[in-house]
């Protein structure tokens, strides 16, 4: 462990029962593999791992995965503003959104995928 608030993935895996971990597993993958150069900063306690173009969470981190009891959510700090053709994303805040996530099939749809994709490039577009 880095310091007393943050972990490892690993830490926040350990959260996630059932099916949510190989959820949790799948959505990381997919956010690695749409961002090679990604920043990881996981929260044990808020049983949260978060992804940016670098560390600073609320103005270069672009999504999160947060483990609940029955489901995932897949949050975007800058969700507001992101394209939502299939309404998917929740929330009322002036930024945040996310999806809640209960099944791997809906982790692996193309959706999600197009989601965390536009997220990328808003803070690569903003942060650099």
């Amino acid at each position: 462990m880095a310091n007393e608030s943050h972990g490892s993935f690993e830490d926040v895996l350990a959260a996630a029962e059932g099916s949510l971990a190989e959820m949790c597993t799948t959505l990381r993958k997919i956010i690695v593999g749409l961002h090679k150069a990604h920043v990881e900063i996981c929260w044990p306690k808020q049983k949260i791992a978060s992804y940016g173009v670098g560390p600073k969470k609320m103005t270069e981190h672009y999504a999160y995965i947060a483990v609940f009891k029955a489901h995932l959510n897949l949050g975007f700090y800058y969700g507001a503003g992101l394209p939502d053709p299939k309404g998917m994303l929740e929330g009322t805040g002036k930024n945040l959104r996310h999806v809640k996530l209960r099944d791997l099939a809906t982790c692996k749809s193309p959706a999600i995928k197009a989601l965390v994709k536009a997220a990328i490039a808003d803070r690569k577009a903003t942060c650099n």
